[in-house]
């Protein structure tokens, strides 16, 4: 069974890896509350394939 509310479970993957070409791929899970933050997140993570921190965009 499903939890209603407001805070729901989002993948967020890496912007720049597909650019790269470069095999695999950088994807973090976390949770976000739906009434406070309505818009697609945006946060900087690291990627330990290009062993840096980029910028990591909510995938649907």
């Amino acid at each position: 069974m499903a939890k209603k509310g407001n805070r729901v479970q989002v993948i967020l993957e890496c912007t720049e890896h597909k650019t790269t070409g470069m095999p695999g791929m950088s994807r973090y899970i976390t949770t976000k509350n739906r009434k406070n933050v309505p818009a697609r997140m945006e946060l900087k993570k690291y990627n330990p394939i290009l062993k840096r921190v980029t910028v990591h965009k909510e995938i649907k």
